[in-house]
């Protein structure tokens, strides 16, 4: 898919047209996204993530206990587990059978029970899907093993959604309430990515290998796969960047627990007698009897990546985040050196910047838009006698005609992005006060969310032009530290004695 760029330069040509933003991936071997929109925004507030106790619990379906058994039978829990799956307002989840202290070990699973490129290798498809994309192999097992009335997966494969509300599972109609939003592109990025994956492995692997795959694959089956693998693999573990782990994907995310330190490990031998390794699963905070245990998934994925992964939202301010994206124009003509100060200073053609509800602009994205905004008069400061130096004198405005532009140009990308949703702020927050199909709830939740950060950006910018008179630029600034500038801006005559 081809992607155009919002790009800026000194003559005020600015695009704005859909780009994708890098996704923070729950697991680090599946594909990264990038958001689309303009200069761009990726703002999304929501529905807060519930706790729950014993008095919401439910009794659990036949599939779940068969499962819990076989975990029994398999060695992983006992009666003196100190958690158990239940029926939660989020589905299922872990609920505590006992009074849990903050880092407490609550279940151990052993790695002969973990789903990962390991065991597809050691499976009946391993030797075809050795070159593979770590997570196509594991999807494409996933979907195998589901499809088989013997494998030894049943019992977890049984208690596997058939799909979450994440936005990749949404209808059209659906879709069609994320009009305007970085979500809404980056959903489709994700679907057209998916859906020719899925046709290359259709064509070189299912369809060659058909005593391998004998019932039919579906794009609906790879979706299915590629939802579970976002929503429940593990990441971060040593050695390990997907994996699935029956009964520990069970535990749920909980808005107020603000840390991901010691919620999981990876531990050597189980004991004496054993050499398998295992999944450690602590309660990051203290758990009452009857409680559900629960952890902190990505304690900095914006809302609207906590709707693609999982299909949630928090109601955060901080969850709230719109992505700008800028560029240097190849047909800029001082691009190869605008080009050479970016990437000395940890930049490239293209840069990111996620910019927070209730939270002050990077001020590095502040220092590259006016590197890309550098021309005319100014174009001095990118010789390369300046090289060494250019970025900390970008920190401070340049010139007034420098600064003038940037503002311009990224009020303006403001204001058409915010002609692109199909309601207001005030008819959002009038829907967030009726009763909601959850789905609907997200997506009312990522637009009003997206639209407060475009005006936060939007009166930031406004506030600056406001204050171009009274800002001091950098031949002021040179002035003064050869002194030949007052304080208050006046030139000094040096008069010969």
């Amino acid at each position: 898919m081809m992607t155009t760029f919002a790009t800026l330069s000194p003559s005020s040509t600015f695009m704005i047209s859909p780009f994708i933003r890098t996704l923070k991936n729950p697991t680090k071997t599946l594909p990264h996204f990038k958001r689309s929109s303009t200069l761009t925004l990726s703002a999304t507030l929501s529905t807060p993530t519930t706790t729950t106790t014993s008095s919401l619990q439910k009794p659990v379906s036949d599939s779940v206990q068969t499962f819990w058994q076989w975990l029994k039978d398999e060695g992983v829990v006992s009666s003196k587990t100190p958690v158990k799956p239940a029926v939660v307002p989020e589905g299922l989840g872990l609920v505590a059978q006992k009074d849990l202290a903050r880092n407490e070990v609550v279940l151990e699973v052993p790695k002969r029970l973990w789903i990962n490129p390991d065991a597809v290798a050691a499976s009946e498809i391993g030797s075809v899907c050795s070159g593979l994309k770590p997570w196509l192999s594991v999807a494409l097992f996933l979907i195998r093993e589901k499809m088989k009335n013997d494998t030894s997966w049943r019992y977890y494969l049984d208690v596997l959604p058939e799909y979450t509300n994440s936005t990749i599972f949404w209808s059209e109609e659906e879709l069609a309430e994320l009009q305007g939003t970085q979500l809404l592109s980056t959903t489709l990025s994700v679907k057209d990515y998916v859906q020719n994956e899925f046709l290359k492995v259709e064509e070189e692997i299912i369809t060659p290998n058909k005593q391998l795959f004998p019932s039919p694959i579906t794009p609906d089956d790879f979706f299915w796969a590629f939802g579970i693998l976002r929503s429940r693999a593990f990441s971060r573990l040593r050695g390990q960047n997907l994996v699935l782990i029956p009964l520990a994907d069970l535990i749920n995310h909980s808005s107020s627990i603000t840390t991901e330190d010691h919620a999981w490990e990876i531990k050597g031998a189980a004991g004496l007698f054993s050499w398998d390794t295992l999944f450690s699963l602590r309660t990051p905070v203290s758990v009452k009897a009857g409680e559900q245990v629960m952890i902190q998934y990505d304690i900095n994925k914006s809302n609207a990546d906590l709707a693609l992964d999982y299909g949630f939202i928090e109601s955060k301010p901080d969850r709230n985040a719109f992505t700008l994206t800028l560029e240097i124009s190849e047909s800029d003509p001082f691009f190869g050196d605008k080009l050479d100060i970016a990437e000395s200073n940890g930049f490239g053609e293209t840069a990111y910047f996620d910019i927070v509800l209730d939270r002050q602009v990077p001020p590095s994205m502040l220092q590259y838009l006016r590197l890309v905004a550098l021309g005319g008069t100014d174009a001095f400061l990118l010789e390369s006698i300046f090289r060494n130096s250019i970025w900390g004198h970008l920190d401070l405005p340049i010139s007034r005609a420098n600064e003038e532009l940037i503002c311009k140009v990224v009020r303006d990308a403001c204001k058409s992005a915010l002609s692109g949703y199909h309601t207001t702020i005030e008819e959002d927050e009038k829907l967030k006060g009726e009763k909601l199909d959850p789905r609907l709830e997200i997506a009312v939740g990522i637009r009003q969310g997206e639209k407060k950060v475009l005006q936060q950006i939007d009166e930031i910018f406004k506030d600056r032009e406001s204050e171009l008179n009274e800002l001091e630029y950098y031949q002021e600034r040179r002035l003064k530290d050869l002194g030949l500038c007052g304080e208050q801006g006046e030139i000094i005559f040096w008069e010969p004695k």
